[in-house]
């Protein structure tokens, strides 16, 4: 990182009116393998009463699976499977929060969200909307939540997207895709059980994978870049690489990966991500693309701003044998290409620490049309 990027990064880590940023972090985590099964004894002094119930969102991967008959339901508790198809949706929250609230007498005492990022996204985000008014949409943002969430819990089933340690739930809104980033997303447990990945799809496990590792480039070639998320980001890259691109047995690549998302997740907290993130929330929003996918999509084209870390992406790719779908952008309008281009270009603390202040002056709509065509 150049002279002028530390002279960026000492303003950047302030907040020009308030300071320093102030994160909050999970307060309790739970690591190891079948600490799963601990849940049940970690749920029960959060119960309110037998009438406020926990509430499970669960990836409908595992419904009717070995895993279901482990949730431990006491009283009027709930599962509610849910598809992780598609992006997590503004309306998809509403929804869920409008069936809690017409299904239960008392508030639940818990939201417990179990699977990847889809699910953990929801579950903060039904937490949050249980204890505030209105629609999610309103929420997209920073720091626009007025109340506390409900007590919520994250329990991840697969590794790399980071949002089991995040401040933020993505949500694809009517107007953008945009997190509810607040000080009240953040989960009050987590439990991390590298048992739980064992059944994820390969070309899935990749994909999520790679948004840790890209979590891990763009942070560490950022602007905002500090010490502190430097040291979390360091540890995600080495624990990526020995991941992708050694022998390790399954045992080790699940513990390592879940390490790897946890410590990437810890490095965007303090600083950003990037251009690759950027780009890929217009294919989610245009096209539905999933976030790692679309990461990996827009990552491929971008040596021009990260050669080594795109370099060492196709080493990735190479040695495991990922063919990434061609042709994604091929048929699509001049309105659409303006749609992707008007909602990347919108991130604009992405491309800030990508690019820097003067960023506006770097990139523009022509160039993202360029990149976007490639895919």
């Amino acid at each position: 990182m150049g002279q002028a990027n530390k002279l960026k990064n000492q303003i950047l880590m302030k907040d020009r009116k308030l300071g320093y940023r102030n994160f909050p972090m999970v307060p309790r985590v739970v690591y190891g393998r079948g600490s799963f099964d601990q849940l049940a004894d970690i749920l029960l002094p959060k119960r309110r009463n037998s009438d406020a119930p926990m509430i499970f969102l669960v990836d409908d991967f595992f419904e009717g699976k070995e895993l279901q008959g482990r949730i431990p339901l006491l009283f009027n508790d709930q599962i509610i499977f849910v598809s992780a198809d598609e992006e997590p949706k503004t309306d998809q929250v509403d929804a869920l929060v409008a069936q809690l609230r017409e299904t239960f007498d008392e508030p639940p005492s818990g939201i417990i969200g179990i699977g990847g990022g889809t699910l953990l996204d929801l579950a903060k985000a039904v937490a949050i909307m249980l204890n505030n008014t209105g629609k999610a949409e309103r929420y997209q943002g920073w720091d626009l939540v007025e109340k506390p969430a409900v007590y919520h819990v994250g329990v991840p089933t697969i590794s790399g997207t980071g949002a089991e340690v995040s401040r933020t739930t993505v949500l694809l809104g009517p107007e953008k895709k945009l997190g509810i980033n607040s000080d009240y997303t953040v989960f009050d447990q987590v439990v991390l059980d590298p048992e739980l990945v064992a059944t994820v799809p390969k070309d899935q496990w990749f994909y999520t994978g790679m948004d840790c590792f890209i979590h891990c480039v763009e942070s560490l070639n950022g602007t905002y870049l500090n010490a502190f998320s430097q040291s979390y980001g360091d540890t995600a890259l080495t624990l990526c690489k020995e991941v992708f691109l050694k022998d390790l047995s399954e045992e080790e690549a699940q513990d390592k990966l879940m390490m790897a998302s946890w410590h990437g997740g810890m490095s965007i907290a303090y600083s950003q991500v990037g251009i690759a993130h950027a780009l890929s929330y217009g294919l989610s929003y245009l096209l539905g693309v999933k976030h790692g996918i679309g990461n990996c999509l827009v990552f491929q084209h971008l040596e021009e701003f990260y050669p080594e870390g795109v370099q060492m992406f196709n080493q990735m790719l190479k040695k495991h044998q990922i063919k990434l779908p061609k042709g994604v952008c091929a048929n699509l309008s001049k309105e659409d290409f303006n749609t992707m281009i008007t909602v990347a270009l919108g991130m604009e603390a992405l491309w800030e620490n990508a690019l820097g202040r003067d960023w506006k002056k770097v990139i523009g709509p022509k160039k993202l049309r360029s990149i976007y065509e490639k895919i």
